[in-house]
């Protein structure tokens, strides 16, 4: 028997940030296994730990443009002395 946990999340949509619902399945410690987007109209976007959703309707391009600015915001900051 698995003790993962499933929940049902909302995400946005990385380039318009349309909400979808995603199914979403956790470890028994917390780490993220699995998620699936539960709209036709939509596809996840596999980004290593985190939940990413685009519509079906932007191209690779836009997608791929808002996936680098998202990372680039996402970056360590560096300490300030």
């Amino acid at each position: 028997m698995s003790d993962n946990r499933k929940e049902v999340e909302m995400h946005g949509c990385i380039v318009c940030g349309r909400v979808y619902n995603v199914l979403a399945v956790y470890s028994p410690y917390g780490s993220l296994v699995d998620w699936t987007v539960s709209s036709p109209d939509a596809h996840i976007l596999k980004e290593k730990e985190h939940i990413l959703v685009a519509c079906n309707s932007h191209s690779a391009e836009s997608t791929e443009a808002a996936v680098k600015k998202w990372l680039s915001r996402n970056k360590e900051e560096p300490e300030e002395d």
